[in-house]
């Protein structure tokens, strides 16, 4: 049993028998959401999505010299004129990133469709779109 402080009920005499006020035009609020007035704040809200995207290491893309350019360029042209067969290949590629500078190197295996020296892309059938710019080897 809890013992009172008669002090502190002396202090509360002037109100402790009055009525508890409703109001006639708002509706009490519900227990949950007057329990969500006390719920901790996130003054940093996102802050920890910040954190782990600055974390998040990218690659530099890769500057192929004219030797490598010109074996990738031979290799599509064999491709090119392959492309009816649908031949099996495995092409890096470097993929930019959407958020921050850099990005990273991508690997897809698959069959080639079409190489498109006009808009510089290869077309595999699974309707993956490589450019051909950012292509750094290429396995057949």
């Amino acid at each position: 049993m809890l013992a009172f402080d008669h002090d502190s009920r002396h202090r509360y005499n002037d109100i402790i028998d009055h009525f508890h006020h409703v109001s006639k035009n708002h509706p009490p609020m519900p227990t949950a959401d007057r329990a969500a007035q006390f719920a901790p704040f996130a003054a940093l809200t996102g802050h920890g999505t910040a954190v782990m995207e600055t974390a998040r290491l990218t690659q530099e893309r890769v500057e192929l010299d004219e030797d490598c350019k010109a074996e990738i360029n031979r290799q599509l042209q064999q491709l090119k004129e392959l492309e009816d067969d649908e031949p099996a290949v495995a092409v890096t590629y470097f993929v930019k990133d959407k958020r921050k500078s850099g990005g990273a190197y991508v690997t897809v295996a698959g069959r080639v469709k079409k190489i498109d020296e006009y808009k510089r892309h290869m077309l595999l059938t699974d309707s993956t779109k490589i450019p051909i710019d950012e292509i750094i080897e290429i396995e057949s």
